[in-house]
């Protein structure tokens, strides 16, 4: 598979302040991948760097085949950027905004297409100001869509959504995603990770401490299954490293049927704050 971005040993530094520190990773093409950590990791000042918005102290970076610090208007046509706070649009229409950005691209994607991809059809009439804050958020995808980029900037996109608007954004990325589109997104809400991404890099102190797919990322060979069921009137709950043995033989030893049995596997929540912990101990 053909890769999209290449980090190698990238450092970032403010006076005596390390913002990143020896970060790697690659994302291929096509490929949602996530970046999470706590606030002031490092997230936003290694994304900034790979859009060209900031310079880097050392390493080596490539985004579609080219420096970002020397990207010109024809690279940086490629890219869609969707920031953190949405764009101040002023009291235009979803239409009139899509198509006035698409002049900013030699080769901009049709506007109705773009507005009917991020489901506003029926909202590319009405002023921007009117919209709710998810339909708000659409305007911002559909502006990031509009040259037709080959790799898509996400940073924090839900922040402020309700759950059912968050749910319907995650359709749209999915739907963004499969029309093959690169997808590299911040976000601090770990169930939209574990829901989005290809893969996720954990970054702490400006180092990423962790970097697979979200259902491996922070598993060990060590980690353990809690199992909960009840026996003799109260409920009883075990963690063990082999769920599927240990059920069998608690089945033989209950006659056959579990009562209220649960096996709970560790969550992307629970791996994601073992790792942060383990490396702000390390640090302290």
């Amino acid at each position: 598979m053909s890769v999209a971005v290449s980090v190698a040993n990238l450092r970032k530094t403010y006076g005596d302040v390390v913002a990143v520190d020896d970060v790697s990773l690659t994302i291929t093409t096509g490929e949602c991948f996530a970046i999470l950590g706590p606030n002031g990791a490092g997230k936003t000042t290694t994304v900034e760097i790979l859009e060209g918005y900031r310079s880097r102290d050392s390493g080596e970076v490539s985004v579609l085949g080219v420096d970002p610090a020397h990207g010109g208007r024809s690279w940086r046509a490629q890219l869609g950027i969707v920031l953190q706070s949405a764009r101040d649009l002023g009291d235009i229409t979803t239409h009139e905004a899509v198509a006035h950005f698409a002049t900013y691209y030699p080769a901009p994607a049709d506007v109705d297409t773009t507005i009917a991809s991020v489901g506003l059809t029926d909202k590319a009439a009405a002023r921007i100001s009117t919209l709710s804050g998810g339909q708000r958020r659409r305007v911002d995808v559909a502006l990031g869509l509009i040259g037709a980029p080959q790799l898509l900037f996400l940073d924090e996109p839900t922040t402020g959504f309700d759950p059912q608007a968050r749910r319907e954004f995650w359709v749209l990325l999915q739907q963004i995603k499969a029309g093959g589109t690169t997808i590299m997104l911040t976000t601090h809400y770990l169930d939209e990770a574990e829901a989005l991404a290809d893969r996720v890099a954990v970054i702490a102190a400006g180092r990423v401490i962790a970097l697979d797919t979200p259902d491996q990322i922070g598993v060990g060979e060590d980690d353990s299954v809690e199992v909960s069921w009840r026996q003799d009137g109260r409920m009883h709950r075990e963690f063990t490293t082999s769920p599927t043995s240990f059920v069998g033989e608690l089945a033989a030893v209950l006659g056959g049927e579990i009562p209220e049995l649960v096996i709970r596997r560790s969550t992307l929540e629970d791996r994601y704050l073992a790792l942060i912990d383990q490396a702000q101990s390390s640090t302290s």
